[in-house]
């Protein structure tokens, strides 16, 4: 499996004209900013190249500064649209992307996790981050009467096992089956199990020295990372609460995953699983355990807790799903029974690349607000997409920490803390602007231990509330605005959907809005619906993996003064009978205060009722900040009762803005009541999308089609994306599955034949919208070309001129190929004799090629000419012309030397290094 033809939307292929190296930063590169002769404008920025040769192409950037492991993919963009994720190098620096397609390469972007690695964010005429003011939150939120952050009456006792390794699929290397178990000491009968997963994060360290890297298996004087034990504050505070805890280790896949197209989440979802089953096993026959469960007490399998941090959270939501909607057995890595019931999962600071949240099974999703890893908070959609996809019973929340940043939940990522090098992921592009939430000076942000401590005690709160059915703390996870004494003094904030909400506004098609506008997700969301003016973005929209995709929208609204309602209608009434109040999730521009709406329902006979007025406080938030994030206002139903409205038919509701001037977005409203209602899985198909492979072939056209999977039950609807593999822009269509049947075809022709050119590649997405689920999210077909690059060869045209004429070589190829054929050429020092100078050379042509001057005067191989010569598509030739200048100086013969080379500028080997003469008369 070649990673860059699984993980990217599209591909890329050779383009024309390229240039490249980042110049003296990179001691290994040639000292050179190479450019195409043919064109010396569509050069590579600083820190790209190409290289390699063939279908082996690459397209190439080096960072100046190594960039940490982390667990947002790092991402290759071009003119606003994904290129593909490249295959990170051993140095920590360097990343490579298979090239099989022919896009344009114009401005080239490395993004990770939405920010910018290649290059500083830029304003785009926003508010510097140096002029923003965080606005401090209004007063702190009454206390909970029940802390779940208060240890528990147990002592804890803490071990280890290790198990033989396991292989899974797609993963050359074994994965270890090792992790660290926390206890309650003394505790009778079967205990709830919590388990938790790391996320990515470096594999292996060298003791007393910073090298740290992302290899697997460990090199043979380096150890393993032990990111399994950065839990056991989390763990000890369970464990004396009466939970047996197990907290399991993942290098092995970290250091594998970036070949797997979906992130490593289906390998994380097995590994859970085996220790799932072994902890089942061990619990029907405790002589078989080792000795630290042996000892603990029993767990109980039914009711079990996932815990999973950044791509842990993603693994753990795939092993729940997989618990329910087993996925297909060629992709798993468990294929045995399952003999435990996942009540609930916490997913702390987590990637979703697939889009996949499992909608009955309770989730608490915790979002750092100084998130400098997964700072798109992309882990936000574990709620939003979730909405209206199955029984809408299942509590999904979201946590919002105020100045949390994305590694000091795990203590072995922490500075300070860790055995290994760690860092603080929120780092500053610009030290002397110092990021006014974020930086380690600013206010809001919290210390290591400050948001451990809240973590732990959130984590505990779901616990309680999912696997202990303790409705009591649920206000600390539902939007209800109530806090943790524990958690002081991070101020955390929480909305949610599912539970006791019934009805449902929600800006989709089933919608009509006036006075504000629908808008949908987009590449550039500040554009296509926040228009943001102070910088920020919004976790509520996007997938890394499309364009556009009007599956998430929100209700823009704006005014220059008080008193001009938006009005949002619904097709089919809503009904919120039973319902005590309205809970609406409302998002402001972050560092705003007093955002006030007057809150109106209408039936369908046309009553109407004001039902109060809501207020709405922005985030503290700055340009590098997901603070464009939603609160959950609640606003009671009696007015609406008192003026005798059919909730039952709740036709529209307006908001009627009564501050002046402002903006506001409107994510969706809901009936709500308190309690935590029982949750039950409904029986639902699973859709998964397979990865085919195939060769193109000498001749004929072939047709191929990308592998749909329906299994499980029952019918629902899903939105496909069809990519279209030129533009990387989507086709969207709602389909309704089944099991046994197709529910889309997309044919995919392959025509053979023997001209090299780079392979066809078709990317087929899906995500649920209602009544079903979704494994494997994005699959197609891969075309792979199966015929050799042309040969190439060098050959002089005019190799011995008089002084004003022009040296001409001959880049050949030997046959056309289908594409554009790059190939460098360099320039080297004379042999033997006088070498032609930087004055002998046309100064604008020596400028366009290596952007140097001619002066001071050196000898032409000291000036930074290594060129990219580009071959069009169909023909088989291009020169290399140095021109030359005449003077009056009486010069013996000089020289120099052109040839050939790989991408390092290294000759290639068995080609020639050739001479050209300039002589003063002929």
């Amino acid at each position: 499996m070649t990673h860059a033809r699984r993980t990217g939307v599209t591909a890329v292929a050779v383009l024309a004209a390229l240039v490249g190296l980042p110049g003296a930063a990179q001691a290994q590169q040639p000292p050179a900013a190479a450019v195409s002769a043919a064109d010396s404008d569509s050069g590579l920025p600083p820190g790209w190249r190409l290289a390699g040769d063939g279908t082996a192409r690459e397209l190439v950037w080096r960072s100046d500064t190594p960039v940490p492991m982390g667990d947002a993919r790092v991402e290759f963009h071009a003119a606003g649209r994904l290129l593909g994720v490249p295959e990170p190098g051993t140095d920590g620096r360097t990343f490579r992307l298979a090239l099989d397609r022919t896009a344009p390469l114009t401005d080239l972007q490395v993004l990770a996790g939405g920010r910018r690695l290649d290059a500083p964010a830029v304003d785009s005429g926003r508010a510097p981050r140096n002029a923003l003011t965080a606005a401090p939150l209004s007063g702190r939120p009454p206390a909970n009467p029940v802390d779940p952050g208060r240890p528990g009456a147990y002592r804890t006792v803490t071990g280890e096992y290790d198990l033989d390794p396991v292989k899974l699929p797609g993963f050359p290397a074994p994965v270890e089956m090792q992790a660290v178990v926390v206890a309650p000491e003394g505790a009778t009968g079967k205990r709830p199990l919590a388990l938790f997963l790391h996320g990515r994060h470096t594999t292996c360290y060298k003791p007393g020295a910073d090298d740290a890297t992302g290899d697997w298996p460990c090199p043979a004087d380096m150890k393993s990372i032990p990111s399994y034990r950065g839990y056991l504050q989390d763990q000890k505070l369970l464990a004396s609460q009466g939970y047996v805890t197990v907290s399991i280790s993942a290098n092995g896949i970290n250091g594998q995953d970036w070949a797997a197209e979906d992130g490593g989440a289906q390998a994380r979802s097995s590994l859970v699983r085996r220790h799932l089953a072994q902890w089942a096993g061990w619990s029907a026959n405790p002589a078989t355990a080792p000795a630290v469960v042996h000892d603990a007490p029993r767990a109980d399998l039914s009711r079990v807790l996932l815990v999973g941090h950044s791509r842990g959270g993603e693994g753990v939501n795939r092993a729940a799903l997989d618990s329910l909607y087993p996925p297909p057995a060629a992709q798993d890595g468990y294929r045995g029974p399952v003999r435990w019931k996942i009540r609930g999962t916490v997913l702390v600071g987590p990637t979703i690349f697939g889009h996949n949240p499992v909608a009955d099974v309770p989730s608490a999703a915790i979002l750092p607000g100084c998130d400098g890893d997964v700072s798109d908070l992309e882990g936000e959609v574990f709620v939003d997409g979730t909405r209206g996809v199955s029984r809408g019973t299942a509590l999904h929340s979201a946590v919002y920490v105020v100045g949390a940043n994305h590694n000091f939940f795990n203590t072995e990522w922490t500075p300070g803390k860790a055995v290994a090098p760690s860092f603080d992921d929120f780092w500053e592009d610009d030290e002397s602007r110092p990021d006014p939430v974020c930086s380690t000076s600013a206010p809001t942000r919290l210390t290591a231990d400050q948001q451990h401590r809240a973590g732990a005690t959130y984590i505990a709160a779901a616990a309680r509330l999912f696997v202990a059915s303790d409705d009591r703390v649920r206000p600390l996870l539902d939007g209800t605005g109530r806090r943790a004494r524990s958690a002081d003094p991070a101020r955390v904030l929480t909305h949610a959907v599912g539970a006791r909400r019934t009805g449902g506004f929600l800006p989709d098609g089933g919608v009509k809005v006036t006075g504000g506008r629908v808008c949908w997700s987009d590449p550039d969301p500040a554009k296509a619906c926040l228009n943001t003016e102070s910088g920020g973005r919004s976790p509520h929209f996007g997938w890394w993996a499309l364009e556009r995709d009007t599956g998430v929208s929100a209700v823009a609204m704006q005014w220059s003064a008080p008193g001009t309602p938006t009005k949002i209608t619904s097709t089919a009434p809503v009904s919120l009978s039973g319902a005590k109040s309205l809970a609406l999730r409302v998002f402001v521009p972050p560092n705003t205060t007093g955002t006030g709406l007057d809150v109106t329902v209408t039936d369908s006979a046309g009553r109407r009722a004001k039902l109060g007025r809501v207020e709405a406080d922005g985030l503290p938030g700055s340009e590098r900040t997901a603070s464009y994030w939603a609160r959950e206002l609640r606003v009671p139903l009696t007015a609406a009762t008192r003026a005798g409205l059919d909730l039952g038919h709740v036709k529209s509701l307006e908001l009627t803005p009564r501050s002046g001037a402002g903006r506001a977005w409107f994510m969706d409203a809901w009936g709500w009541s308190p309690g935590t209602p029982a949750v039950r899985a409904a029986t639902l198909p699973r859709v998964d999308i397979g990865r085919l492979t195939v060769k193109e072939g000498d001749s004929g056209t072939r047709t191929y089609h990308v592998p749909v999977t329906v299994s499980g039950h029952g019918s629902g609807t899903v939105r496909f994306y069809v990519v279209d593999p030129e533009t990387g822009t989507a086709k969207e269509k709602v389909v309704r599955v089944r099991p046994g049947v197709s529910p889309i075809d997309v044919p995919v022709e392959v025509k053979g034949d023997t001209r090299f050119g780079y392979g066809k590649q078709q990317d087929l997405l899906v995500k649920a919208v209602r009544g079903a689920v979704v494994g494997s999210a994005q699959g197609g077909v891969t075309a792979e070309e199966d015929d050799p690059a042309p040969k190439v060869a060098l050959t002089p045209v005019a190799d011995k001129v008089t002084e004003g004429e022009s040296l001409t070589w001959r880049i050949s190829l030997s046959e056309p190929a289908d594409v554009e054929i790059s190939q460098p050429v360099r320039v080297f020092p004379a042999a033997e004799g006088a070498e032609l100078s930087t004055k002998d050379v046309d100064p604008q042509w020596l400028a366009d090629l290596s952007g140097v001057s001619p002066d001071p005067e050196r000898p032409l191989s000291e000036a930074s000419l290594w060129v990219w010569m580009s071959i069009p598509a169909g023909a088989t030739t291009v020169d290399f012309t140095v021109p030359t200048v005449k003077d009056r100086v009486t010069e013996p013969a000089e020289s120099t030397r052109l040839a050939l080379t790989d991408d390092s500028g290294d000759p290639l080997p068995d080609h020639p290094v050739l001479t050209g003469t300039v002589v003063d008369a002929p």
